[in-house]
């Protein structure tokens, strides 16, 4: 069995060579663990020190295309050579790679398909606006999914050989609500454990802006519950227009059985127009809910599709890639 970790990395030649260097060796019981570095367009010493540090592959991207291209190209490469499972950690030092055998372990044994290394938030050092972002995240990604006490926003993750192969990645901001809400589709068995985190002193990548990224990444979950659960959202939000159309139009009721309702037609006609745009999104969420249906028969197709060409050939996909994409390349380790 082999295990990959990957590292999403973009200008961390600060704390790369320290992650690298914390990743246990040998986890039982894998026969070899090896470190996949995938750069996204670093303009400093990363790739470098990625390098010297140890990383079994370091694969650079031409430009900066973004975490969750990085993240999914991350997993494609790690598939294409053998993993059998794959963990994800980030490049700023910000998780204990020492408990990456715990991560694996519910995979090893069968218990799950993906494990999250949920960070204990109330002990974390990190400014107060992004600590009450991922709790009011938390708390509605919670419910939706029905996964108590999963730390959404981790990227500390293990991931088994067909979880890996199941995702796809849409997202052009971040993946970390994205694969939680394809992982429930596919019915894929997801495991969280506490971890402690560690306190990163540098600014985020990720988070520039704290406002900008809130509405990025309340785009990504929107779409992701219009893509993964397109009937609940549309009728959810059909059947509140429905009842908000009831209010108004018991008002003309109440005033037409006491005599009076040619005063207040307006009530029943904003009555009958809000339960007819309701009744609509119902009929819009059925629609959309049999194009998921279509959707999810290309992603079975799209699956078989990767199993039989990572099986026959386990380097193919990442040199055909790479050959497609010339500006991305695999940087020679020592």
């Amino acid at each position: 069995m082999k295990l990959i970790v990957t590292i999403p990395a973009y200008n961390e030649e600060a704390t790369i060579a320290s992650v690298i260097r914390e990743i246990p060796r040998h986890v039982h019981p894998f026969d070899s663990v090896e470190i996949l570095v995938l750069d996204d367009g670093s303009r400093d010493r990363t790739v470098e020190i990625a390098c010297a540090a140890g990383a079994d592959h370091v694969i650079s991207n031409g430009t900066n295309r973004g975490l969750a291209f990085t993240f999914s190209r991350a997993l494609d490469e790690a598939l294409a050579r053998g993993a059998d499972v794959i963990v994800n950690t980030d490049a700023d030092n910000h998780y204990d790679q020492t408990r990456i055998p715990d991560l694996t372990q519910p995979i090893v044994d069968g218990n799950a398909d993906i494990v999250v290394g949920s960070r204990m938030l109330s002990r974390l050092e990190m400014p107060w606006g992004n600590k009450q972002g991922n709790r009011v995240a938390n708390f509605i990604m919670q419910r939706l999914l029905n996964v108590p006490g999963i730390d959404v926003s981790s990227g500390y993750r293990a991931y088994s050989r067909m979880a890996a192969l199941s995702l796809n990645v849409l997202s052009a901001h971040t993946y970390t609500h994205e694969t939680l809400f394809a992982a429930v589709e596919k019915h894929l068995k997801v495991v969280t454990i506490p971890l402690e985190a560690r306190h990163v002193d540098r600014p985020s990548r990720l988070i520039s802006s704290l406002p900008k990224h809130i509405m990025r990444a309340g785009i990504t979950v929107l779409h992701s519950i219009l893509r993964y659960k397109p009937f609940y959202a549309y009728s959810s939000l059909g059947a509140l227009l429905v009842v908000l159309g009831m209010i108004p139009f018991a008002r003309f009721m109440y005033f037409w059985l006491q005599g009076n309702g040619d005063g207040h037609l307006q009530s029943l006609i904003a009555g009958l127009v809000l339960a007819i745009i309701g009744s609509q999104l119902v009929v819009v969420g059925l629609v959309a809910k049999a194009i998921a249906w279509n959707r999810q028969l290309l992603e079975d197709v799209l699956f078989r599709l990767k199993v039989e060409s990572t099986s026959q050939s386990p380097e193919l996909p990442a040199d055909a890639l790479l050959a497609s994409q010339p500006e991305e390349r695999e940087v020679a380790v020592a």
